[in-house]
Protein backbone atom coordinates (compact mmCIF):
# COMPACT_ATOMS: atom_id res chain seq x y z
CA UNK A 1 0.00 0.00 0.00
CA UNK A 2 3.07 2.32 0.82
CA UNK A 3 4.56 1.57 -2.55
CA UNK A 4 0.71 2.33 -4.48
CA UNK A 5 0.56 5.86 -2.52
CA UNK A 6 3.73 6.55 -3.04
CA UNK A 7 3.28 6.00 -7.17
CA UNK A 8 0.27 7.53 -7.00
CA UNK A 9 1.64 10.81 -5.53
CA UNK A 10 4.51 11.07 -7.54
CA UNK A 11 2.28 10.53 -10.73
CA UNK A 12 3.95 7.28 -12.03
CA UNK A 13 0.35 5.81 -11.97
CA UNK A 14 -3.06 6.53 -12.61
CA UNK A 15 -4.67 3.84 -10.29
CA UNK A 16 -3.53 1.44 -8.07
CA UNK A 17 -4.26 -2.08 -6.52
CA UNK A 18 -3.15 -3.01 -3.30
CA UNK A 19 -3.59 -6.12 -1.29
CA UNK A 20 -2.86 -9.50 0.17
CA UNK A 21 -3.38 -13.06 -0.29
CA UNK A 22 -2.58 -16.10 2.39
CA UNK A 23 -3.21 -19.68 2.10
CA UNK A 24 -1.78 -22.61 3.99
CA UNK A 25 -0.73 -24.97 1.07
CA UNK A 26 1.37 -26.62 3.72
CA UNK A 27 1.50 -27.77 7.42
CA UNK A 28 4.98 -27.66 7.34
CA UNK A 29 5.17 -23.36 9.21
CA UNK A 30 2.36 -24.41 10.94
CA UNK A 31 4.25 -27.04 12.53
CA UNK A 32 7.65 -25.20 12.93
CA UNK A 33 5.40 -22.34 14.71
CA UNK A 34 3.36 -24.33 17.26
CA UNK A 35 6.79 -26.03 17.76
CA UNK A 36 8.38 -22.65 19.07
CA UNK A 37 5.53 -21.87 20.89
CA UNK A 38 4.05 -18.95 19.00
CA UNK A 39 0.64 -20.50 18.17
CA UNK A 40 -2.34 -20.04 20.60
CA UNK A 41 -3.02 -23.57 22.33
CA UNK A 42 -6.35 -23.19 22.53
CA UNK A 43 -7.41 -22.16 18.71
CA UNK A 44 -8.42 -18.35 19.92
CA UNK A 45 -6.36 -14.99 19.23
CA UNK A 46 -6.46 -13.11 22.85
CA UNK A 47 -5.00 -10.07 22.29
CA UNK A 48 -4.30 -8.14 25.06
CA UNK A 49 -5.97 -10.44 27.60
CA UNK A 50 -3.51 -12.02 30.64
CA UNK A 51 -4.71 -15.34 29.35
CA UNK A 52 -3.12 -14.69 25.79
CA UNK A 53 -0.50 -17.44 24.79
CA UNK A 54 0.23 -16.95 21.09
CA UNK A 55 -1.46 -16.64 17.65
CA UNK A 56 -3.45 -18.21 15.43
CA UNK A 57 -3.05 -18.44 11.46
CA UNK A 58 -5.98 -17.40 9.36
CA UNK A 59 -6.26 -17.75 5.44
CA UNK A 60 -7.67 -14.60 3.77
CA UNK A 61 -7.95 -12.01 0.83
CA UNK A 62 -8.15 -8.62 0.30
CA UNK A 63 -7.60 -6.05 -2.02
CA UNK A 64 -8.32 -1.89 -2.18
CA UNK A 65 -8.57 -0.03 -4.96
CA UNK A 66 -6.43 3.06 -4.70
CA UNK A 67 -6.71 6.85 -6.52
CA UNK A 68 -5.43 10.18 -6.21
CA UNK A 69 -8.83 12.28 -4.32
CA UNK A 70 -9.65 14.58 -6.83
CA UNK A 71 -10.06 11.22 -9.81
CA UNK A 72 -12.80 9.34 -7.42
CA UNK A 73 -14.86 12.33 -7.14
CA UNK A 74 -14.66 13.43 -10.79
CA UNK A 75 -16.06 10.19 -11.80
CA UNK A 76 -18.38 9.58 -9.02
CA UNK A 77 -16.81 6.68 -7.55
CA UNK A 78 -17.65 5.78 -4.02
CA UNK A 79 -14.71 6.97 -1.74
CA UNK A 80 -14.43 4.73 1.52
CA UNK A 81 -11.85 6.65 2.92
CA UNK A 82 -8.83 9.40 2.08
CA UNK A 83 -5.53 8.34 3.17
CA UNK A 84 -3.52 10.89 4.35
CA UNK A 85 -0.26 9.50 5.00
CA UNK A 86 1.60 6.63 5.50
CA UNK A 87 5.66 5.14 6.58
CA UNK A 88 7.79 2.50 6.90
CA UNK A 89 10.78 1.38 8.60
CA UNK A 90 12.68 -1.42 9.88
CA UNK A 91 13.26 -2.04 13.61
CA UNK A 92 16.85 -2.64 13.83
CA UNK A 93 18.58 -4.53 16.55
CA UNK A 94 16.31 -6.37 19.12
CA UNK A 95 16.91 -8.82 21.30
CA UNK A 96 15.57 -11.44 19.21
CA UNK A 97 13.41 -12.02 15.50
CA UNK A 98 10.42 -12.10 17.76
CA UNK A 99 10.33 -9.44 19.88
CA UNK A 100 9.74 -5.98 17.97
CA UNK A 101 11.74 -2.66 19.28
CA UNK A 102 9.21 0.04 21.25
CA UNK A 103 11.89 2.87 20.21
CA UNK A 104 11.12 1.60 15.61
CA UNK A 105 7.47 1.44 15.98
CA UNK A 106 7.58 4.26 18.25
CA UNK A 107 9.10 6.36 15.65
CA UNK A 108 7.28 4.79 12.77
CA UNK A 109 3.88 6.35 14.30
CA UNK A 110 4.84 9.17 14.99
CA UNK A 111 6.37 10.23 11.34
CA UNK A 112 2.67 9.57 9.70
CA UNK A 113 1.13 11.93 11.93
CA UNK A 114 3.68 14.44 11.76
CA UNK A 115 3.63 14.94 7.52
CA UNK A 116 -0.30 14.62 7.83
CA UNK A 117 -0.31 17.37 10.60
CA UNK A 118 -2.38 15.34 12.65
CA UNK A 119 -2.43 15.81 16.14
CA UNK A 120 -1.71 12.35 18.32
CA UNK A 121 -4.69 13.50 20.63
CA UNK A 122 -7.17 13.24 17.08
CA UNK A 123 -6.59 9.79 16.45
CA UNK A 124 -9.80 8.45 18.12
CA UNK A 125 -9.08 4.66 17.25
CA UNK A 126 -6.17 2.47 16.24
CA UNK A 127 -6.10 -1.45 14.51
CA UNK A 128 -3.22 -2.96 16.57
CA UNK A 129 -1.23 -5.95 15.11
CA UNK A 130 -2.05 -7.81 18.58
CA UNK A 131 -0.36 -10.73 17.96
CA UNK A 132 -1.50 -12.07 21.19
CA UNK A 133 1.95 -13.30 22.63
CA UNK A 134 2.91 -12.26 26.39
CA UNK A 135 6.10 -10.19 24.65
CA UNK A 136 4.84 -8.11 21.25
CA UNK A 137 1.79 -7.20 23.24
CA UNK A 138 2.83 -5.31 26.13
CA UNK A 139 5.76 -3.70 23.76
CA UNK A 140 3.36 -2.91 21.30
CA UNK A 141 0.80 -1.02 23.88
CA UNK A 142 3.53 0.73 25.39
CA UNK A 143 4.65 2.17 22.04
CA UNK A 144 1.31 3.27 21.18
CA UNK A 145 0.75 5.14 24.42
CA UNK A 146 3.98 6.55 24.19
CA UNK A 147 3.09 8.00 20.68
CA UNK A 148 -0.66 8.46 21.14
CA UNK A 149 -0.87 9.70 24.72
CA UNK A 150 0.52 13.68 24.37
CA UNK A 151 -2.17 16.32 24.94
CA UNK A 152 -4.95 13.45 24.96
CA UNK A 153 -7.57 13.95 27.54
CA UNK A 154 -8.03 11.33 29.95
CA UNK A 155 -11.52 11.16 29.47
CA UNK A 156 -10.98 10.33 25.74
CA UNK A 157 -8.57 7.26 25.64
CA UNK A 158 -7.67 5.88 22.65
CA UNK A 159 -9.83 3.05 21.67
CA UNK A 160 -7.71 0.05 20.28
CA UNK A 161 -8.51 -3.13 19.10
CA UNK A 162 -7.09 -5.93 16.50
CA UNK A 163 -8.58 -8.01 13.49
CA UNK A 164 -6.34 -10.80 14.63
CA UNK A 165 -9.13 -11.84 17.30
CA UNK A 166 -11.93 -11.85 15.00
CA UNK A 167 -10.07 -14.14 11.90
CA UNK A 168 -6.71 -14.97 13.01
CA UNK A 169 -3.44 -13.90 11.67
CA UNK A 170 -3.75 -13.74 7.72
CA UNK A 171 0.08 -12.85 7.42
CA UNK A 172 0.48 -11.14 4.15
CA UNK A 173 -2.93 -10.83 4.30
CA UNK A 174 -3.15 -8.52 7.50
CA UNK A 175 -2.47 -5.26 6.81
CA UNK A 176 -5.53 -5.13 4.34
CA UNK A 177 -7.55 -7.05 6.64
CA UNK A 178 -7.24 -3.98 9.27
CA UNK A 179 -7.84 -1.06 6.93
CA UNK A 180 -10.91 -2.92 5.98
CA UNK A 181 -12.04 -3.43 8.92
CA UNK A 182 -11.33 0.09 10.28
CA UNK A 183 -13.35 1.74 7.49
CA UNK A 184 -16.31 -0.45 7.85
CA UNK A 185 -15.77 0.48 11.61
CA UNK A 186 -15.59 3.93 11.01
CA UNK A 187 -18.57 3.99 8.43
CA UNK A 188 -20.58 2.14 10.99
CA UNK A 189 -19.43 4.13 13.79
CA UNK A 190 -18.60 1.81 15.87
CA UNK A 191 -15.55 -0.15 17.27
CA UNK A 192 -15.99 -3.47 16.98
CA UNK A 193 -15.82 -6.30 19.72
CA UNK A 194 -12.50 -7.37 20.57
CA UNK A 195 -13.08 -11.01 21.07
CA UNK A 196 -11.75 -13.06 23.54
CA UNK A 197 -10.96 -10.56 26.16
CA UNK A 198 -11.92 -11.70 29.60
CA UNK A 199 -9.22 -10.34 31.90
CA UNK A 200 -6.86 -7.29 30.27
CA UNK A 201 -3.33 -8.20 31.16
CA UNK A 202 -2.33 -6.42 34.30
CA UNK A 203 1.25 -6.45 33.14
CA UNK A 204 0.44 -3.85 31.05
CA UNK A 205 -0.29 -1.38 33.80
CA UNK A 206 -3.77 -0.05 31.19
CA UNK A 207 -5.01 2.09 34.22
CA UNK A 208 -1.73 4.04 33.29
CA UNK A 209 -2.30 4.26 29.89
CA UNK A 210 -4.32 6.51 27.75
CA UNK A 211 -5.72 3.37 25.78
CA UNK A 212 -8.73 1.48 26.42
CA UNK A 213 -9.69 -2.21 24.79
CA UNK A 214 -12.96 -2.47 22.88
CA UNK A 215 -13.64 -5.30 24.94
CA UNK A 216 -17.86 -4.58 23.68
CA UNK A 217 -18.82 -2.79 20.69
CA UNK A 218 -18.72 1.03 21.54
CA UNK A 219 -20.31 4.18 20.09
CA UNK A 220 -16.98 6.08 17.89
CA UNK A 221 -15.88 8.94 19.91
CA UNK A 222 -18.17 12.37 18.79
CA UNK A 223 -16.11 15.04 18.34
CA UNK A 224 -16.78 18.89 17.14
CA UNK A 225 -13.93 19.72 15.79
CA UNK A 226 -12.79 16.58 13.74
CA UNK A 227 -14.30 14.04 11.68
CA UNK A 228 -14.12 10.64 12.64
CA UNK A 229 -10.17 9.73 12.45
CA UNK A 230 -8.33 6.61 13.01
CA UNK A 231 -5.03 4.57 12.65
CA UNK A 232 -3.67 1.07 11.17
CA UNK A 233 -0.94 -0.47 12.33
CA UNK A 234 1.18 -3.69 11.38
CA UNK A 235 4.62 -5.46 11.30
CA UNK A 236 6.39 -7.96 9.41
CA UNK A 237 9.14 -10.07 9.01
CA UNK A 238 11.63 -9.40 6.35
CA UNK A 239 13.60 -11.72 4.48
CA UNK A 240 16.90 -10.57 6.62
CA UNK A 241 15.27 -11.56 9.97
CA UNK A 242 14.31 -8.25 10.56
CA UNK A 243 10.59 -6.72 11.60
CA UNK A 244 9.22 -3.88 9.46
CA UNK A 245 5.48 -2.23 10.69
CA UNK A 246 3.90 -1.81 7.95
CA UNK A 247 0.59 -0.50 7.19
CA UNK A 248 -1.85 -0.31 4.49
CA UNK A 249 1.03 2.14 3.06
CA UNK A 250 3.40 0.60 4.68
CA UNK A 251 4.78 -0.67 7.89
CA UNK A 252 4.02 1.78 9.98
CA UNK A 253 1.60 4.00 8.38
CA UNK A 254 -0.86 6.67 9.13
CA UNK A 255 -4.21 7.45 7.21
CA UNK A 256 -7.06 9.79 7.55
CA UNK A 257 -10.46 8.86 6.20
CA UNK A 258 -13.64 10.82 6.37
CA UNK A 259 -17.23 9.90 5.28
CA UNK A 260 -20.43 11.08 5.91
CA UNK A 261 -23.50 9.03 6.89
CA UNK A 262 -24.49 8.30 3.43
CA UNK A 263 -20.70 7.39 2.88
CA UNK A 264 -20.82 10.80 -0.40
CA UNK A 265 -18.07 12.52 1.38
CA UNK A 266 -15.05 11.34 3.29
CA UNK A 267 -14.15 12.00 6.30
CA UNK A 268 -10.57 11.60 8.04
CA UNK A 269 -9.51 8.38 8.82
CA UNK A 270 -5.58 7.34 9.97
CA UNK A 271 -4.09 4.54 9.24
CA UNK A 272 -0.83 3.25 10.26
CA UNK A 273 0.42 -0.14 8.93
CA UNK A 274 0.22 -2.93 6.52
CA UNK A 275 -0.28 -6.94 5.92
CA UNK A 276 -3.54 -8.26 6.14
CA UNK A 277 -5.60 -11.15 5.87
CA UNK A 278 -9.56 -10.58 5.34
CA UNK A 279 -12.96 -11.11 4.92
CA UNK A 280 -15.78 -9.03 4.00
CA UNK A 281 -19.05 -10.18 2.94
CA UNK A 282 -21.72 -8.16 1.29
CA UNK A 283 -25.25 -9.28 1.30
CA UNK A 284 -27.82 -9.18 -1.65
CA UNK A 285 -28.43 -5.53 -0.38
CA UNK A 286 -24.58 -4.61 -0.93
CA UNK A 287 -24.04 -4.08 2.77
CA UNK A 288 -20.21 -4.86 3.68
CA UNK A 289 -19.89 -6.64 6.96
CA UNK A 290 -16.57 -8.45 8.60
CA UNK A 291 -17.09 -11.74 9.00
CA UNK A 292 -15.59 -14.57 11.62
CA UNK A 293 -13.90 -17.60 10.62
CA UNK A 294 -12.55 -20.63 12.28
CA UNK A 295 -8.56 -21.98 12.03
CA UNK A 296 -8.23 -25.97 10.90
CA UNK A 297 -4.76 -27.17 11.75
CA UNK A 298 -3.15 -29.22 8.88
CA UNK A 299 -1.28 -32.55 9.38
CA UNK A 300 2.34 -32.11 10.01
CA UNK A 301 4.35 -32.43 6.20
CA UNK A 302 6.54 -35.45 6.19
CA UNK A 303 9.77 -35.06 6.65
CA UNK A 304 11.78 -34.23 3.10
CA UNK A 305 14.37 -36.51 2.02
CA UNK A 306 17.70 -35.15 2.18
CA UNK A 307 19.15 -33.29 -0.90
CA UNK A 308 21.59 -34.39 -3.48
CA UNK A 309 25.13 -33.41 -2.84
CA UNK A 310 26.00 -30.49 -5.22
CA UNK A 311 29.41 -29.44 -5.42
CA UNK A 312 30.01 -26.17 -5.36
CA UNK A 313 31.24 -23.60 -8.21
Amino acid sequence: MHQAVTRLERGESELALAGGVHTMLSGRLLELRANAGMLSPDGRCATFDAAATGYVRGEGCGIVVLKRLDEPEADGDRIWGVIRSTALNQDGASPSLTVPSRPAQERRIKAPLARAGIEPARVDYLKAPGPGTPVGDPIELEATAAAYGRGRDPERPLLVGSVKTNIGHVESAAGVAGVIKTILAMKYRVAPTHLHSRTLNPDMGWDGLPLRGTAEPTPWPVSDDHPPTAGVNGFGIDTGGGTLDELRRNVREAANCCFDDDMDLPRPIRLHYAKVEVLVARSSRGDASVTETRVSRNPPSPPRPPAPHRPGA
